[in-house]
């Protein structure tokens, strides 16, 4: 048996149905490199590493960490909720936002149909049988939020390595809209591991602009994973920037319902140092006239890997969809590797479909012109990474959130000529 989920197995609080889940669970094991949904991210040195449960109380951290997210905000350190540095006082009207106990009973009701089941999802197998908190945010119908609710969750240095295990629902009522980001913070070094799902859904033309930061400790390890369903006429926009983390995945699925239903899903990787980052994303067209755009970058430096797996399925009747990927990737070390691989599937016949993804370096011609012009070497290595960059980040139209997105990017970003 692997250490890893004997270590995560003696954690549990549950009833007999979750006990026999988590068995099951123990006695399948890690998926190994056979697994084509895991052939690109070795599980081997994390299977050999144990983790004890998450602290009751809250543990501390400076303030500052948060001073520039304002709020409505709520906040989780090391998974355990924290009220006294979560802000729910500009709460507009028609909106909840609470942390949540998660049950047997909600687990079981709120799976995707079956899809964490498989073997090789064990982590959100894990974390349906392990959670017992996470954030819930509800829209009611008709409601328009413009100010952005901020979701913090912050790893905190503890006496030990620590696991917890966050479970999320997003309901967006028909006809409402939402602006919502999503912060991975740390506030020092650890190993800590954490896995989390959230389960969106949005009701008929319903709007959700959506953005998350993971940017966690080095040594951190996080699954993380998101379920979204839309219905008629609704649109998801979002952005995510992979900045932190030892081992970090997200597998993001979308259920495109509803006819005409839209999302535009923007991503940047940033694997420097030894980070290993692997984004799998799952877009299936159901209902007819949908659409999909994906615009990833993604950067290797250092050490450092990047996977990422671009899945679109166009159903058979799902007639008139529109589908786009583009994953265009720059390595600035010979040391990074970045695996890449788009994927279409389609079984309908009047549908627009396109998908591209390249793997480069930095265009020798620019360097020259900018060098040309008086650009000492790393400055022009730094401009070019950061125009590469920036084009995801056109999904947010906040510009108060876009501009906040950009100065955390830029930071990352700092620290790529030295990895180069």
């Amino acid at each position: 048996m692997a250490t890893l989920l004997d270590s995560l197995a003696a954690g549990f609080e549950g009833d007999n149905a979750g006990k026999a889940a988590l068995d099951a669970i123990v006695s399948d094991g890690l998926p190994g490199p056979r697994s084509e949904a895991w052939k690109y991210t070795p599980l081997r040195a994390l299977e050999r590493r144990a983790f004890a449960p998450a602290e009751a109380g809250v543990a501390a951290f400076d303030p500052a960490l948060i001073a520039s997210i304002p709020a409505p905000r709520l906040v989780f350190v090391n998974g355990v909720h924290d009220p006294a540095h979560s802000d729910l006082d500009a709460l507009p009207e028609g909106v909840t936002l609470s942390p949540q106990g998660v049950g047997d009973a909600t687990r079981e009701t709120d799976a995707d149909d079956g899809a964490r089941n498989r073997s090789d999802d064990v982590f959100a197998r894990l974390n349906a049988a392990l959670a017992r908190t996470g954030a819930a945010v509800r829209v009611e119908a008709g409601v328009q939020v413009e100010p952005p609710l901020h979701l913090v969750f912050i790893g905190a240095p503890s006496d030990a390595d620590r696991a917890w295990h966050l479970r999320h629902t997003i309901e967006i009522g028909e006809g409402a809209s939402l602006v919502l980001a999503e912060h991975h913070l740390a506030a020092g070094t650890h190993r800590h591991l954490d896995t989390a799902t959230l389960s969106l859904r949005l009701g008929a033309r319903a709007h959700l602009r959506h953005a998350r930061v993971h940017d966690a400790a080095d040594g951190a390890t996080s699954f993380l994973r998101t379920d979204a369903v839309l219905a008629g006429d609704a649109g998801y926009r979002r952005l995510d920037l992979e900045l932190g983390a030892a081992l970090s995945r997200h597998e993001f699925n979308v259920r495109l319902l509803g006819d005409r239903a839209r999302v535009v899903a923007n991503g940047v990787l940033l694997a420097t140092g030894k980070r290993h980052l692997d984004t799998r994303l799952g877009i299936e067209h159901v209902a007819r006239d949908t659409a999909c755009e994906l615009t990833w970058r993604g950067i290797g430096a250092g050490r450092g890997r990047a996977v990422f797996h671009g899945g679109i399925t166009i159903h058979e009747g799902a007639d008139g969809s529109d589908a786009n990927l583009s994953n265009k990737n720059l390595l600035l070390s010979e040391g990074a590797e970045i695996d890449t691989q788009p994927v279409l599937v389609i079984h309908a016949d009047e549908v627009k479909a396109a998908h591209g993804a390249t793997v480069g370096q930095l265009d020798p011609t620019a360097m020259f012109y900018l060098r040309s012009r008086g650009l000492p070497e790393a400055d022009a290595r730094r401009l070019l990474t950061a125009a590469f960059v920036r084009e995801p980040l056109g999904v947010i139209a906040s510009d108060t959130l876009r501009d906040a997105l950009e100065v955390r990017l830029d930071a990352a970003l700092a620290s790529l000529v030295g990895d180069a």
